[in-house]
């Protein structure tokens, strides 16, 4: 009997321990698409990075490395073309709040 007893309270308090649910739960940071973005280009340059040491160790031939390497740096492009236009669209919309309490005053 104590040894069922033992086992119960053991698988209560294991059940209770995994699935408790806290009142609050911290997320983390919330990340907009600026953020993304900027963690995608460095993540892009990182890899060119990369390419360009392993395809000077000889472990790429010409054709993969020029092919690969196009690639990011188209990706980098757009990458970076979004990015501007984001910040323009943040500095539009900054400009105007700003003409907007200046009115107001």
């Amino acid at each position: 009997m104590t040894v069922f007893l033992i086992c119960a309270l053991v698988t209560v308090a294991s059940l209770f321990y995994t699935f408790y649910i806290p009142g609050q739960i911290y997320t983390g940071p919330v990340k907009t698409r600026l953020a993304y973005l900027r963690e995608r280009k460095e993540a892009v340059y990182d890899n060119l990075r990369d390419l360009n040491f392993e395809y000077k160790a000889g472990k790429f031939p010409d054709s993969d490395y020029h092919e690969m390497k196009t690639s990011l740096e188209d990706e980098a492009a757009a990458i970076l073309s979004e990015i501007a236009r984001l910040e323009q669209a943040a500095a539009v919309a900054a400009s105007s709040l700003r003409d907007r309490k200046g009115a107001r005053l």
